[in-house]
């Protein structure tokens, strides 16, 4: 998870790279197909065929990803780097309120209190962008958020029936590149240069190895440790917005990302523990 965390720290740095060239849509069309050929050869490699019985949970891990992916790399566009990032970060947290609802847990007063110093977090992050009109974008990435712990606890699911991590990336691959390939039909394509494509091919293996370490992480894993390294990938990124786009945060908005933070790996610990399907 580490590895993916620091991957998907310089995934960011190639989408704000890839801004003057093109749009969020096509940086997500790229980064997947680029993705599905990469994943692909590997399956070829490992002799694992894509034939599965469970496309139905591939399909809602897809579309639940791909609009994930869509909203985070906008808001990679427009918002600081580690802003945005930490935004979608949340996925924790809503992961907690997802599970809690699923087996009818109650919320015990520890949690509570975890999952609110979370969302407090939220509000001291999005406060320096609200002064600069930018309430959209901020409430995007809480819905990127949102929809990527629908993804991650499709990705446990998927991983407990048995699915190999290699699958679930192509087919989340697939479905990003479908849904963003037909989307882009509706607007502008520009031309891919040298340099663009330097930066292209750097998004797409990044963010294609982030995957497929993130996958097998949550796939094997214990699912605390794996939550909590995952933030991991915030500090990488909020080391390359300073160093790279000299990116000055107030001390409010770094205060919110530490609560963020923290919110989730207490939410992660404190959340009822359930056996999965094969146990």
């Amino acid at each position: 998870m580490l590895v993916a965390g620091l991957l998907f720290g310089c995934m960011g740095v190639f989408v704000k790279l890839g801004v003057p060239y093109f749009s969020h849509i096509e940086l997500v069309f790229y980064r997947s197909f680029f993705g599905l050929l990469l994943v692909y050869l590997i399956m070829r490699s490992q002799r694992i065929s894509v034939a599965t019985e469970y496309w139905r949970n591939h399909l809602w891990r897809g579309i639940s990803g791909s609009v994930a992916l869509a909203l985070f790399f906008y808001c990679i566009t427009v918002l600081p780097l580690a802003t945005a990032v930490t935004l979608n970060y949340t996925a924790p947290l809503f992961l907690t309120l997802l599970t809690m609802l699923v087996f009818k847990d109650r919320f015990h007063l520890p949690l509570t209190i975890a999952i609110a110093l979370g969302f407090g977090g939220v509000v001291l992050l999005l406060h320096p962008t609200l002064q600069h009109d930018q309430l959209l974008p901020g409430l995007l990435g809480l819905i990127s958020g949102f929809l990527a712990a629908v993804a991650y606890l499709n990705v446990k699911q998927l991983g407990a029936i048995g699915e190999p991590e290699t699958r679930i990336v192509f087919y989340f691959s697939l479905t990003a590149s479908v849904g963003s390939g037909v989307w882009m039909l509706f607007g502008t394509v520009h031309a891919i240069t040298l340099p663009s494509f330097a930066i292209l091919l750097g998004l797409g293996s990044t963010a294609t190895l982030a995957q497929l370490a993130m996958t097998r992480a949550y796939r094997i894993g214990n699912m605390l440790v794996v939550g909590s390294m995952a933030y991991s990938t915030i500090i990488f990124a909020s080391l390359f917005g300073i160093l790279l786009w000299d990116e000055v945060l107030p001390l409010s908005s770094w205060l919110g990302m530490a609560f963020i933070i923290a919110g989730g790996v207490l939410s992660l610990r404190l959340t009822p523990k359930h056996p999965s399907p094969k146990q």
